[in-house]
Formats: structure tokens, C-alpha cells, sequence
């Protein structure tokens, strides 16, 4: 049986759970919709089961298993927290893990409408993270590049979207290659989520109240999370989130606007895999992809700081 041939269903994940975790076979047991790299179950209120699916390694689990429980503690938001851990077996060849559910609606299928609250909370969270992280933290990979090194993805993104749906591609072309010229991160290696957009985080009463997904962590340069302040936030609010963040400096914010127009075309160009579709395309991601490049291009912030 092949990768792409293994069906996750409720009663393998019961089944799994009887074999290695018995005291949780019994929950409630419900598939969350979404994911590619990884599947989720709910297991009743509290719990939830990540399942390795499309991810060829499980070492984005691993280091979420490493490393969430060192952050969740001091992190104002809700992050999932791993309780419990599912190895290889005949029924299921791959990794799970048993983690804390964080509540509230993925963002891409729900709206923030208190913008500054929401402004104030994202800079909050971020501030907690993007402390000097130890030696042996995650380095980063395909995540964590300074821009210039990232032409080839941003390239291929632009590429493969439909014109028509870009609009101005010389406005986005500027935003990149602005973010390209700006000035490397001479901080130390903070940690990053890394991987910030709205299947990530979740919302409610209007505004975010859980990140989730650290399978992207890593120590480097904080403007690949900054960038949410666009990706993430309603219009207008990416001034109010940069001042209340307070430690970004004119250089990071160049790279980090750039970084929110290269993460907007990757929403937009799976949300056009999904209309059309094609496997692991996501059809809610694209509104959220083409809203998130009209901030990044609105005049202003990035420039006037």
C-alpha cells in the first residue's frame, strides 16, 4: 500500500487508539476538515489526533512534540499541546500524535471583525514567541531564507496563478523585489511559527484566539511571521499591529511585506488547485490569499516607518 493509498478513518483512528492509548479509545471520535501534510480527528472536547498523511517525514511532528511544550506555557494564546504519541504499526506505518484541540473557527473559513483587538492580541502572541531561542532549536529550511534567496518559489507561484486574478503584477513584482534589497536580519535567531495563514490560526468573537500548526518552527528572522500583519489582519490594521509589536525595525518590515506577497500567491495559488479540482487544493484559501495581496499592495506602511 502506497502513501496516497491509506484511508484515515474513524474507525482506524479508534483502532489505533485501542491498540496504543486504550484510556482514549472510548471518545467521541470526528474528522476535522482541512489539512494535507498531516489529518486531524477530534477526539471528543478536549483532544484531537494529528495524523502523518502527505508529509514524506515525521520530523515536523517530532519537533512539535520537542518543542510546544517548552513554548505553550508562556505563549498568551492557545496552542495545541502534545499529550500523547502514536508510533508505526501494521495498521498505520506512519506517526501520530495525541494533542490539546485549540477551539474556535480556522480563519479561512471564518472573518475577524474587532480588527484592533485582533491587531493588538497578533503582536501580543508574536512578542511572547520571538524571544532568542537556544542553540539546539530548529534551524530553518525552506522556511526562514532571506527573501533574496526565495525568488525561484515566489517565481513559480506568480507563474502558475492566472493573470487575470493578480491584477497588477509589476505592484507585486515592486513589493518582492523591495524585500529583496532590504538589509539582512542581524539579530539574534528568535523563534518563528514560520508558517502563519488562515488555516493556522483560529478566531472567535471576532477576533484570533489560537495558532496552530508549528510544524514549520524555527529559529531565524521574525519578519517570516511579521508578514501576517497583512496575511492575517483586516485592512488598516497593519499599523496598529506594528506598533503595538514595537521591535520591528524599517528593514524587517520591507522583508516581511515581501514575505506576506509571496505566502498571498501560495494562498492563491491553492485555492485555484482547489477550484479546479486538483489534489490538495483548497477552494477557501484563495479569497483569503487574494484579499491578503490587496493589503500587502496598499501604499504605505512598509515605506514610511
Amino acid at each position: 500500500m502506497t502513501d496516497t493509498e491509506i484511508e484515515i478513518t474513524a474507525d482506524l483512528v479508534r483502532d489505533l487508539l485501542r491498540e496504543q492509548h486504550p484510556d482514549l479509545a472510548g471518545l467521541t471520535i470526528r474528522e476535522v476538515a482541512g489539512g494535507w501534510g498531516n489529518q486531524m480527528w477530534r477526539l471528543g472536547d478536549e483532544l484531537a489526533m494529528r495524523m502523518q498523511r502527505m508529509d514524506p517525514t515525521p520530523e515536523l511532528q517530532f519537533k512539535e512534540r520537542r518543542w510546544l511544550p517548552v513554548l505553550a506555557p508562556r505563549l498568551p494564546l492557545p496552542v495545541p499541546t502534545p499529550v500523547r504519541f502514536g508510533e508505526p504499526s501494521e495498521r498505520f506505518p506512519k506517526h501520530w500524535t495525541v494533542m490539546t484541540w485549540v477551539p474556535g473557527e480556522p480563519l479561512d473559513h471564518g472573518s475577524i471583525s474587532r480588527s484592533a483587538d485582533a491587531a493588538d492580541t497578533l503582536a501580543g502572541f508574536l512578542r511572547a514567541l520571538h524571544v532568542e531561542a537556544p542553540a539546539e532549536a530548529p534551524a530553518s529550511s525552506d522556511f526562514g531564507a532571506h527573501p533574496k534567496r526565495c525568488t525561484g518559489g515566489f517565481e513559480q507561484f506568480l507563474q502558475a496563478i492566472e493573470p487575470d486574478a493578480i491584477g497588477d503584477v509589476h505592484a507585486v513584482r515592486a513589493v518582492w523585489a523591495d524585500a529583496v534589497a532590504a538589509p539582512e536580519w542581524e539579530g539574534p535567531p528568535v523563534w518563528v511559527h514560520g508558517d502563519l495563514h488562515p488555516a493556522n490560526v483560529v478566531v472567535s468573537d471576532g477576533t484570533l484566539s489560537g495558532v496552530i500548526d508549528f510544524g514549520a518552527l524555527f529559529a531565524g528572522d521574525p519578519a517570516w511571521d511579521l508578514g501576517a500583519a497583512w496575511v492575517l489582519l483586516p485592512a488598516g490594521a497593519a499599523a496598529r499591529f506594528f506598533d503595538a509589536y514595537a521591535h520591528a525595525d524599517e528593514a524587517t518590515i520591507r522583508r516581511a511585506r515581501g514575505l506576506a506577497a509571496m505566502k498571498s500567491l501560495f494562498l492563491m495559488l491553492m485555492g485555484q488547485n482547489g477550484d479546479r479540482g486538483l489534489p490538495g487544493g483548497k477552494p477557501t484559501w484563495g479569497p483569503a490569499g487574494r484579499a491578503a495581496l490587496d493589503r500587502v499592495l496598499r501604499r504605505g506602511l512598509a515605506r514610511t516607518r
